[in-house]
């Protein structure tokens, strides 16, 4: 009898383990899209899976790929650096938040300069992208990099391949800084790239992994990965006229005088803003979700992941130069815009 008693207790204590596999498993969150902030959310999740036991499976397919599924319901969460405008979350019946702030950098591969040592202006390196400046040499480049030897050798452009946020960020920064981009090229996730030697690349990693084997690049990508790849990266001028270099003090900079609720959604432009210590191609990312979701748990684990993130991961976003959100825009997305969300 108890022989029979502790073997039903056994196979009984075997189902409850596999059950609460199952639920765990089931609990995982599901998210797509950008890759700018991919290196934080992975960090973010590791750490919150070893304090929960919850992961988080994060699909870095682009900005673009990630309005898709969202769009589709095949994940809970979809991440774009390209906010989506106000009339189209109405639409969608989706709320829309950021989550953390960087910046975009131009990197490139010449010889001969320290990191962050070669100086570039808005407008020059806007005509570099248009294929107006083809050569590395090109009196405008060398006036900027006094005592500096530039070779004689053809810029080859590295853009993203794949709809991006990070190419609404660049592009919406070259737009406002040159008119002959704005008039001819503009702003969005996907352009048509006007410079005759150019070559595209998936996401962050395949414009950064471009950047790295083809001599005489010029591509840009998420800080991260510049620093991650040590890959060179340019000073560039900002609007109060000064050379200024990425790091999370800049981006900080650039976001310290930012009224994220004077835009529905959120969706504020970063590029180009005033002060001293400005980069000039900062950017928020953003997390999209529906206000009635089908999986209300899924939705439910997304914003306690996001909420720990919120508490916990400020140290781990400066590690990798990313700028985590201050604690009172925190409470105020909590408040205004989480409080949407049906659980």
């Amino acid at each position: 009898m108890n022989t029979k008693r502790t073997l039903l207790k056994t196979v009984a204590a075997a189902a409850f383990a596999s059950l609460a596999m199952g639920s765990a498993l089931a609990a995982d969150i599901t998210g797509a899209g950008a890759t700018f902030p991919f290196p934080i959310y992975a960090k973010w999740a590791e750490a919150y899976k070893k304090e929960t036991g919850i992961g988080l499976n994060y699909q870095s397919i682009g900005s673009s790929g990630g309005l898709r599924q969202i769009r589709a319901k095949t994940v809970a969460f979809g991440a774009s650096d390209a906010p989506v405008k106000g009339a189209d979350l109405d639409k969608d019946g989706m709320v829309q938040f950021p989550a953390i702030i960087g910046g975009t950098v131009p990197v490139f591969n010449v010889e001969g300069f320290a990191q962050g040592e070669m100086r570039i202006t808005g407008p020059v390196l806007a005509d570099m992208f248009l294929g107006t400046i083809s050569k590395w040499n090109d009196p405008r480049i060398a006036a900027l990099n006094p005592g500096k030897t530039l070779p004689d050798q053809a810029i080859t452009v590295v853009h993203r391949a794949d709809g991006s946020g990070t190419t609404f960020n660049w592009t919406d920064y070259l737009s406002a800084v040159s008119k002959p981009w704005a008039d001819t090229v503009g702003k969005g996730s996907a352009v048509k790239w006007p410079a005759a030697t150019s070559v595209g690349g998936k996401g962050n990693e395949g414009v950064a992994a471009n950047v790295t084997r083809i001599k005489g690049a010029v591509g840009y990508v998420e800080y991260a990965y510049a620093k991650k790849n040590n890959i060179p990266y340019m000073a560039l001028q900002n609007k109060d006229g000064n050379f200024v270099r990425p790091d999370d003090k800049t981006f900080a900079a650039s976001a310290a005088g930012v009224d994220w609720f004077s835009v529905p959604g959120m969706g504020v432009s970063m590029v180009n803003a005033a002060g001293a210590d400005a980069w000039p191609v900062s950017t928020a990312s953003f997390i999209l979700m529906y206000k009635d979701p089908a999986d209300k748990a899924q939705s439910a684990e997304v914003l306690k992941f996001f909420d720990w993130a919120f508490k916990n991961g400020q140290k781990m976003a400066l590690e990798l130069d990313y700028v985590p959100l201050p604690d009172k825009l925190t409470a105020d997305i909590r408040s205004k815009v989480w409080s949407q969300i049906a659980k």
